[in-house]
């Protein structure tokens, strides 16, 4: 199975206190099945299989977009197979 990483950030920023799309895209990964997962205030990474991590997209981009979220960026690498 390849194995994916994706890295993303959600803007508007807000440097005084997390916003709540924040809050809800690190929320949406640190539940999901993912093997590594890096939340900071200007980046996250996580990492995973192909289907756990665009599932994991997928349920980010809907709800962090939801939670008022004007703008996410996103990037998808492929970082090996399992196992390899």
């Amino acid at each position: 199975m390849v194995r994916l990483r994706v890295e993303f950030t959600t803007e508007p920023f807000d440097l005084d206190e997390a916003p709540a799309h924040a809050v809800v895209a690190r929320e949406v990964i640190q539940s999901a099945e993912l093997d590594a997962v890096d939340v900071g205030p200007f980046g996250n990474t996580a990492e995973g299989g192909a289907d756990a991590v665009l599932t994991a997209v997928d349920a980010l981009l809907r709800q962090s977009l939801a939670a008022g979220a004007t703008r996410v960026s996103l990037q998808v690498n492929v970082i090996g197979e399992d196992g390899k």
